[in-house]
C-alpha cells in the first residue's frame, strides 16, 4: 500500500472529454435529450480520481470505485468540452475520499464526492473471474 506521504491530502487529478453523440443521454439510454449524460459525467469524475493516483500507486496495486455521490447541475451540449477535477480529501487506511467537480466552457456542471479503495490488482481480478461458471 502507498505510504501516507505519497497519498497526501490535496492530491489532484483531471480528466477532460469533448461531448459526442455517443456520450449523450439518448445514446446511453438514460434520457431523451441530446446532452451530456449523467453516466458520462460519472465516468469522467472517476477518471479524474484515477488520474490523481497516477504514479503514486505501488506496482501491483490499484484503486476501485466504491461510492459516488454526484449532483449533475447543468446540461452540456454535444460538441462542448467538459473537464473534471478530483481532489483527495481523506485517507483512511485503504479508503480514499475525493471531492469531485466538473465544468464545461460556461459553468459548473457537476459536483460531489467519490470513494475509492486500494486493492491488489491481481487478487481483485481473480476474485471477479471466480464468479464465472
Amino acid at each position: 500500500m502507498p505510504d501516507e506521504m505519497t497519498l497526501r491530502l490535496g492530491l489532484t487529478g483531471e480528466a477532460s472529454v469533448t461531448v459526442t453523440d455517443d456520450l449523450s443521454a439518448i445514446a446511453l439510454g438514460t434520457g431523451t435529450v441530446r446532452v451530456y449524460s449523467t453516466a458520462g459525467l460519472v465516468a469522467l469524475l472517476e477518471a479524474a480520481a484515477v488520474a490523481a493516483l497516477d504514479g503514486v500507486m505501488p506496482p501491483g496495486q490499484t484503486s476501485v470505485g466504491t461510492r459516488l455521490d454526484v449532483r449533475h447541475l447543468a446540461a452540456t451540449p454535444v460538441g462542448m468540452k467538459v473537464t473534471a477535477r478530483a481532489t483527495l480529501q481523506e485517507v483512511d487506511g485503504r479508503r480514499l475520499v475525493f471531492a469531485v467537480e466538473a465544468w464545461d466552457a460556461v459553468e459548473q456542471v457537476g459536483a460531489g464526492t467519490h470513494e475509492r479503495f486500494i486493492v491488489d490488482a491481481e487478487r481483485f481480478e481473480q476474485r471477479a473471474a471466480a464468479k464465472q461458471p
